[in-house]
């Protein structure tokens, strides 16, 4: 090449590399993708079942590694001791009794639910799609199986899943309506007899004993139900279904929100994972959750996703006690499922998100009322009127103290205690599934420090009354805020008076 002509080109590619904006600018430009969001849910699990919270023999390698290199948090609450209000406060933000997503007297949501999750709530799915999010939901709803209280109508692109818990469909047994209109007719026995035939089938589980559906729908595609469904294959359908998901939304962010159906009684698990578990079946379920994480986790890692995405692991409630060896345990905590005491709301928590959140266990006050609020202030969205939670976002990223600092704790539409910091109130006290106590409003308060004492033992009110009297005080700012809403579940038993 000719010397001129050289000269001529260097001096061309100079002033390119003059007038080009430097990378930093470029990638100043650029807009910053907000971060994918996973939510994986367990059914029943409680606070001592996982290795990374203290079960001695129940194998969670994958999610003791995502607490190890996460988050750890030891005092993490569900609103609601059961499941259907307990789901409803996660994907609203909301407090149960304000949203109107409980019951009194029907505690969840059963089988031909006329009602369902209202359209005047907004899920934390419906919040994310107007920030650019995609949408899945692979697992249990139970927030109304009616089709216009599908998920896909409330936000969710997708769903595969259960529409209720997996022994509402007893084969053989009357519905859901009919054995209440047995109660009202006085037919005692014949109730008796019924519900005297399930303790042996939760405890020696068979496929056929359940008539379970499992319904594939699609906002723009509509739904679909196979029924019965084979429960063996549940948590790892469920698993392909979010990783495929995963993989066709990758250029985008998304709100993957894996509710795992078990393990919740009945108890089924992969013939991979049959007799695996030195805890039994329940650990063999357990297990096999914990593989599922593995594998949705190592997804993320392939395309490329896993430091621009936050997983969130809890549970719905604590353990369900009366289930025995195919039920889990709370660990120190007092009682289970059902109840208000730390078994029945309190929950093992790992929040994970590589390079953005520094490890470490942390005991500040969280709730899963608290994930719509984060999840918003990730997304860069500002939806987040009238909801009862926080945005935990500057104590994942910073570790600064929790913006939560108090939690009430609600049976029903009542109000059964209250946190304030290290310190629990009981106005009233009662067990669940005719566990003891029998339900007593206390003529004094019970009070606990649970960071001395999370078992609940030992009643200090009579040594603490300054404490008590700061509890009472935000009892009343609590109530003074909140109107509560007729119980949604309940209107059901209008429906043949």
């Amino acid at each position: 090449m000719r010397p001129a002509i050289v000269s001529f080109l260097f001096l061309f590619s100079s002033f390119l590399v003059s007038c080009s904006p430097a990378p930093d600018a470029i990638a100043a430009d650029v807009p910053k993708q907000p971060p994918n969001i996973v939510i994986l849910f367990a059914d029943d699990l409680g606070y001592g079942d996982l290795g990374s919270f203290g079960h001695p023999y129940i194998r969670t390698p994958e999610l003791d590694e995502l607490a190890r290199l996460g988050q750890r948090w030891t005092d993490f609450y569900v609103a609601s001791p059961v499941c259907s209000p307990s789901r409803a406060a996660l994907l609203t933000g909301r407090l149960p009794v304000r949203s109107g997503l409980y019951g009194d007297l029907i505690r969840v949501y059963f089988p031909d639910e006329p009602g369902g999750f209202p359209d005047s709530e907004v899920s934390i799915a419906q919040a994310l799609k107007e920030s650019g999010y995609a949408t899945g939901i692979f697992g249990k709803w139970h927030l109304g199986d009616a089709e216009h209280a599908y998920p896909t109508q409330h936000g969710f692109d997708e769903w595969l899943g259960v529409p209720y818990s997996n022994d509402m469909n007893w084969v053989g047994e009357p519905p859901f309506d009919e054995m209440r209109a047995m109660a009202a007719r006085g037919e005692v026995e014949a109730r008796a007899e019924i519900y005297g035939k399930r303790p042996a089938r939760y405890a020696e589980p068979k496929l056929e004993y359940f008539n379970s559906p499992l319904v594939t729908s699609s906002a723009i595609a509509g739904s679909s139900i196979e029924q019965p469904t084979d429960q063996t294959t549940l948590t790892k359908r469920y698993t392909e279904a979010a990783i495929d998901f995963i993989e066709r939304n990758a250029q985008d962010p998304f709100l993957v929100y894996v509710p795992y159906t078990m393990p919740h009684t009945p108890l089924f698990r992969s013939s991979e994972f049959a007799g695996t578990s030195l805890g039994g079946r329940y650990g063999d379920v357990v297990e096999e959750i914990d593989w599922s994480v593995g594998q949705i986790r190592r997804s993320l890692e392939e395309q490329g996703l896993a430091e621009n995405t936050l997983i969130v692991f809890s549970s719905d409630n604590g353990p369900w006690l009366t289930m025995n060896e195919e039920g889990g345990r709370a660990g120190l905590l007092k009682m289970g499922k059902g109840s208000t005491f730390e078994g029945g709301v309190r929950v093992p928590t790992i929040f994970y998100w590589p390079g953005q959140i520094e490890p470490g266990i942390v005991s500040e006050i969280g709730s899963t009322l608290d994930l719509f609020a984060t999840a918003m202030g990730l997304a860069g969205s500002d939806n987040q009127s009238g909801v009862d939670g926080f945005d935990l976002s500057s104590v994942l990223l910073e570790g600064k103290d929790s913006p939560r600092t108090e939690m009430p704790y609600y049976r029903g539409g009542q109000l059964y205690a209250y946190r304030q910091g290290p310190w629990k109130l009981h106005f009233i006290v009662e067990g669940a599934y005719r566990q003891a106590p029998v339900k007593t409003e206390l003529a004094e308060p019970e009070l606990y420090n649970l960071h001395r004492d999370p078992s609940e033992r030992f009643d200090v009110a009579n040594s603490n009354p300054e404490v008590v009297a700061g509890i009472l005080a935000a009892v009343k700012r609590h109530q003074a805020n909140l109107v509560i809403a007729p119980a949604l579940f309940d209107v059901r038993l209008g429906l043949q008076q």
